[in-house]
């Protein structure tokens, strides 16, 4: 199936989500308590293109899209998106305000305390971004030392920034936390701010439209995955509808429309 030109992305995503579905909703079960198991309310944190952001109001983004396209394929409703804050996402799910986290959430060890993730979807590293026309021009961490460093709070990118505290490269009192990446990088531009450790696709998509660039990467091996309640048997269809996703070109096809 191609999409046709007479209708937005995410009709043809839905479109080809209900061609995979298995069964009528009616049947679907799942492991939360209470709540509709036929549909899965999915949560987000803005400002991190281009794999959720607002864009004329609307939300948008990678993870929009295929979160959407899987929670269809595996034959349940989209419920209302809910979005918030990335450190707010996992107790907002554990708490049952949401089903799901599609936030470019890397799967570590730590999470998976608390939480339970879906087959990884994404492959990332770190990327080091500073101002264009900025002094600064750093090759390895090293050269971060008595700069102002910072990174969204409760990212992989907070991690490495703490890091480089622990070992005594960056002055704790210099490090700067913030909700999302869009503040982080207008506060780069402006000069409060020397460097931001960020995912590297979404490194990417700002170096490409503000005054910023990818001065090194950072190699951390990191995956992505979805996040769903530990006592939530849905997962399951999830990572087959992910499975399916991949299989048959719809995910190549989210690829090419966010990232090429």
């Amino acid at each position: 199936m191609t999409p046709d030109a007479n209708i937005d992305r995410r009709s043809y995503l839905k479109a080809v989500g209900a061609v995979g579905a298995t069964g009528s909703l009616a049947g679907c079960t799942g492991g939360d308590s209470g709540s509709d198991t036929d549909v899965i309310n999915p949560g987000t944190a803005p400002g991190f293109p281009p794999f959720e952001y607002t864009e004329d109001g609307e939300l948008v983004g990678f993870d929009v899209d295929l979160a959407e396209a899987a929670i269809e394929r595996a034959g349940y409703e989209v419920g209302e998106w809910t979005e918030i804050e990335f450190d707010s996402l996992i107790p907002s799910l554990t708490q049952g305000n949401i089903d799901l986290i599609a936030a470019a959430m890397t799967i570590d060890e730590e999470r998976q305390e608390t939480i339970d993730f879906t087959d990884s979807y994404y492959e990332s590293d770190q990327a080091v971004l500073v101002r264009e026309d900025g002094e600064l021009n750093p090759e390895s961490v090293d050269d971060l030392a008595d700069q102002r460093v910072g990174a969204q709070s409760g990212t992989t990118g907070q991690d490495e920034v703490e890091a480089l505290v622990d070992d005594g490269t960056v002055n704790a009192d210099d490090v700067r936390q913030y909700d999302n990446y869009t503040l982080g990088v207008q506060d780069l531009e402006n000069g409060n701010v020397d460097a931001l450790i960020i995912d590297i696709p979404v490194a990417r998509n700002f170096a490409d439209g503000r005054a910023v660039s990818i001065a090194f990467t950072i190699e951390t091996g990191e995956v992505y995955g979805m996040g769903m309640r530990q006592d939530d048997d849905r997962l399951a269809d999830i990572n087959d509808a992910l499975a399916e996703i991949q299989e048959d070109g719809t995910y190549d096809e989210l690829v090419a429309e966010w990232f090429e």
